[in-house]
């Protein structure tokens, strides 16, 4: 189960070659502006020092200002000309660098990609795995499964307002756009789960819009796809069977899927894996029994203004409810 100290999400951290060409680049700004903050700052220092120190001089000569100083003005033109000089060379080299690092994270690509289509609502994200074979194909929400060493190209849209994804770790911003479809690529070098967030305010419950993509090897990546695409496990106890009678009879199968039973609702996630999920509520609460609970029954008091009406659910069938969400795993 991740848990916040578990997960990482900066971008001065990377995961992936993107990540790195990224955050070479603001390493390099970094380094320079600082530089140049420094020099600049001690320039100033030293002309405030030099300039109390000639007017104090100035005054117990003569009394009055001296005008006129040409050598000193010369001196000062000189200087003015070295620091344009040297400010349209830096600029020159961080176009370059921002050009190159541009094009070298646009380069990422190839024919054996993993596929993934990640859909942005409010305030959640849905998760596919694309595949030629359309019952290979497997659906799930808020995390995101990936091998290493492989790209992955992540075709991303939206149903409602603009999004926007990030991955810190992995690679910079893209736009969702409502009605079009674009692709970014993304890969990891190293095993992690990282999280990501939407970059872009898309309403009362942006901050609350997280998701985590968990890094793997390609072994353990087969495994997990192989164990999504199987349908939900068939209740075995009375009381687990009761909770499917319940989930089914509710208003719960009118907004989502659960394959292997006839709840086929797209408004909301998809559920059919959901206790293998480390958090609910789109990173808004760990996935724990009592806080699946407070989901289910009142999810408004804890993200308002999601899409999720509360529940009348109580007593003996939300805790048959809760065990059988338990079992989907």
């Amino acid at each position: 189960m991740m848990t916040a100290s578990s997960v990482l999400q900066s971008a001065l951290d990377p995961a992936g070659p993107q990540a790195a060409r990224i955050s070479h680049l603001w390493w390099l700004m970094f380094w320079a502006t600082t530089a140049v903050f420094i020099v600049v700052m001690a320039f100033l220092g030293w002309a405030i020092v030099r300039g109390v120190r000639l007017r104090s001089r100035e005054h117990e000569e003569s009394g009055t200002l001296l005008k006129g100083n040409t050598t000193r003005e010369r001196a000062l033109m000189r200087g003015v000309a070295v620091a344009v000089g040297a400010t349209i060379a830096i600029l020159f080299v961080l176009l370059v660098a921002s050009v190159s690092t541009g094009r070298a994270v646009g380069s990422l690509g190839a024919s054996s990609a993993v596929s993934i289509v990640v859909t942005g609502h409010q305030w959640w994200w849905q998760v596919e795995y694309e595949d030629q074979i359309p019952s290979q194909r497997v659906k799930t929400a808020n995390e995101i499964h990936i091998p290493i060493g492989r790209p992955v190209v992540l075709k991303v849209t939206s149903t409602d307002v603009i999004h926007s994804f990030w991955v810190p770790n992995l690679h910079g911003k893209r736009d969702l756009i409502p009605g079009y479809t674009t692709a970014i690529w993304i890969q990891a070098d190293r095993p992690g789960v990282y999280r990501g967030q939407c970059a872009e305010f898309c309403g009362y419950q942006h901050a609350h819009m997280a998701f985590y993509v968990t890094a793997e090897t390609d072994d353990e990546f087969q495994r997990w796809l192989a164990a999504e695409r199987q349908p939900s496990a068939t209740p075995t106890g009375d009381l687990e069977r009761h909770g499917r009678d319940v989930f089914l009879a509710s208003t719960c199968a009118q907004c989502h899927a659960i394959r292997g039973t006839i709840a086929g609702a797209t408004l909301g996630p998809e559920l059919t894996h959901v206790a293998s999920r480390g958090t609910i509520g789109a990173g808004t609460l760990p996935n724990s029994r009592g806080h699946l609970a407070g989901w289910v029954v009142d999810s408004q008091s804890i993200k308002p203004g999601n899409r999720m009406p509360p529940n009348g659910i109580g007593g003996d069938d939300l805790q048959a409810l809760l065990a059988y969400l338990e079992t989907l795993k």
